[in-house]
């Protein structure tokens, strides 16, 4: 089967984030926008092909569309998780190439493989026979002093030609040694100017900007040169920013009143996973957030915080952390 086609509107996605971006937060930011395209954490061929597949792949109906991003290097073993991927139901697989980390280069995967664009194209190629959704593959825009313009259109080149029509790129470059993952995301400059070039020279892929956009404006000024935007930490630090996407990246009328409004709709949903047993502060973590900027917000966090731990913490510690916070009229939210 081959099937990497557009069938998905990237034009606004929210980045994977080890250790933020996991089911319970996705069906948090899935309250506050409908269309928004949202990914897992990075999730390794390993865990899912040796471990437990159904804890790291198990997501909610709701979360549609979402994407399951892989790490990983070798083509065997992508391509049967990309078919577990699907099996579960997710809309896209994304490849890792982007991770700076030393612990993930010492597996070679992640932003090494940047090194490596004929291997690559083996994985991708791989996947693409396997399923029957889109897949896409995360960079940057080149790595150490391997960082030149040329380098990474030929990556791009190469990678294309196996059958990768949709490439998400951070406009940062990585140092796989010396500099902490976070170190990586702040440090590098950002060259938004290098992504832009590579969809004037690519006219035929889809590539989508990442790096430094932190509010919608931001966004939609970006889509004048590429065909979608992902948004990081902001989205994470400040929830509400995507409370506007629909409408201002999508054209469609859809969103939650209220900050209040999004509470309400998350909370049939943290009912359901307390009752399974999984912690309030699992899901609310996610949550803090929220009402940044409104009167109360520090204690709608430390509400959270100081009860959403206790033993047997259930979705009435959301809604009294909520009613601690005043609800505005929905024209003012």
């Amino acid at each position: 089967m081959s099937g990497n086609q557009h069938t998905l509107d990237r034009r606004l996605s929210v980045a994977p984030m080890m250790e933020w971006t996991d089911r319970h937060c996705r069906v948090f930011l899935r309250a506050l926008t409908r269309r928004t395209l949202l990914y897992t954490e990075m999730v390794h061929t390993g865990a899912i092909l040796r471990g437990d597949a159904q804890r790291f792949l198990r997501f909610d109906p709701v979360e549609h569309p979402v994407a399951l991003q892989l790490g990983g290097s070798d083509p065997a073993h992508l391509a049967a998780a990309a078919r577990a991927g699907v099996d579960f139901g997710y809309d896209e697989i994304n490849l890792n190439v982007g991770c700076p980390s030393e612990r993930v280069s010492a597996g070679r995967f992640g932003a090494c493989l940047m090194a490596e664009p004929d291997l690559v194209a083996e994985c991708v190629s791989a996947m693409t026979e396997a399923v029957a959704v889109p897949v896409t593959v995360k960079s940057r825009i080149g790595i150490d002093d391997r960082d030149s313009y040329e380098e990474l259109q030929r990556f791009i080149a190469v990678v294309a030609a196996r059958g990768c029509r949709s490439f998400v790129i951070h406009a940062r470059k990585a140092w796989l040694s010396g500099l902490s993952p976070k170190e990586n995301r702040e440090i590098p400059p950002l060259r938004h100017d290098v992504v832009a070039r590579i969809k004037a020279d690519f006219p035929e892929l889809e590539i989508v900007l990442n790096g430094g956009v932190a509010t919608l404006e931001q966004a939609a000024a970006h889509l004048a040169g590429v065909d979608g935007v992902m948004i990081g930490r902001a989205a994470y630090r400040d929830p509400w920013i995507l409370a506007g996407a629909d409408r201002r990246i999508f054209g469609e009328a859809s969103g939650p009143a209220d900050r209040h409004a999004a509470v309400d709709a998350v909370l049939p949903y943290v009912e359901a996973q307390c009752a399974a047993g999984v912690p309030l502060a699992r899901m609310t973590r996610h949550m803090m957030g929220l009402f940044n900027g409104l009167p109360n917000a520090r204690a709608w966090r430390r509400y959270l915080s100081e009860e959403g731990h206790r033993s047997g913490a259930g979705p009435e510690i959301l809604a009294r952390a909520a009613a601690l916070v005043p609800r505005p009229d929905a024209a003012a939210a």
